[in-house]
């Protein structure tokens, strides 16, 4: 059996490539076409669409049903060892900093692993974070789909010593999305809770 060092170390060489993954997203959203916010600001023409997914509790969705609402959009795996446990648990505290405008938002956590993250187990795993978040899985060709749409990078990587002999190396970006359906903002990892919420708090009353 591999010594726990070397699970440590393992874990240690996919977070680096997780925030590498994001730095290369971050480069290459900067370096997409852009259309103004309406305040001056920039953004990639296009990020986000149209998905057809199963969530949690076994019960197909799709965009329809979060029209009018902000979504917080993570992608990540509940085998994850610490960026995926990290930035849900920043999530969390990003919709408690909220008060009440969280009833505004909702937190979706999207599969990039669905043959180990079916429906049952995101339930147990979103449960964990208490913060009404959304676990959403679906088929590979589903979460193939619905990544591009975001730009995520993902692939499975091969490491001794954890669950099932591999880990998901994937972008690590955090996407705040109108209810127009249209991307606001990106949020990075060491981003505070505090300073999501003022951001996100801010994006609502202007809309208001």
């Amino acid at each position: 059996m591999p010594s726990r060092f070397a699970v440590i170390i393992a874990a240690c060489i996919f977070a680096l490539a997780a925030l590498g993954i994001a730095a290369y997203v971050v480069i290459e959203l900067r370096d997409r076409p852009v259309a103004s916010n309406g305040d001056g600001s920039l953004l990639p023409a296009t990020l986000g669409g149209p998905f057809a997914l199963t969530d949690h509790t076994g019960r197909r969705v799709t965009e329809a049903d979060y029209a009018g609402q902000y979504l917080l959009v993570f992608f990540g795996f509940t085998h994850c060892p610490d960026v995926c446990p990290t930035t849900l648990n920043q999530v969390a505290l990003t919709m408690r900093a909220l008060g009440d405008r969280a009833a505004r938002v909702q937190p979706l956590f999207l599969t990039i692993d669905p043959t180990r993250d079916t429906p049952a187990v995101m339930a147990e795993y979103v449960d964990l974070f208490d913060a009404g978040i959304v676990g959403l899985t679906g088929t590979e060709q589903e979460i193939a789909d619905v990544a591009r749409a975001y730009r995520v990078h993902y692939a499975r990587a091969e490491v001794e010593g954890v669950p099932d002999g591999y880990l998901m190396d994937h972008s690590v970006l955090l996407y705040l999305m109108g209810p127009d359906g249209n991307f606001r903002r990106l949020f990075r990892p060491d981003d505070k809770p505090e300073d999501m919420a003022a951001v996100i708090a801010g994006q609502i009353a202007e809309d208001e």
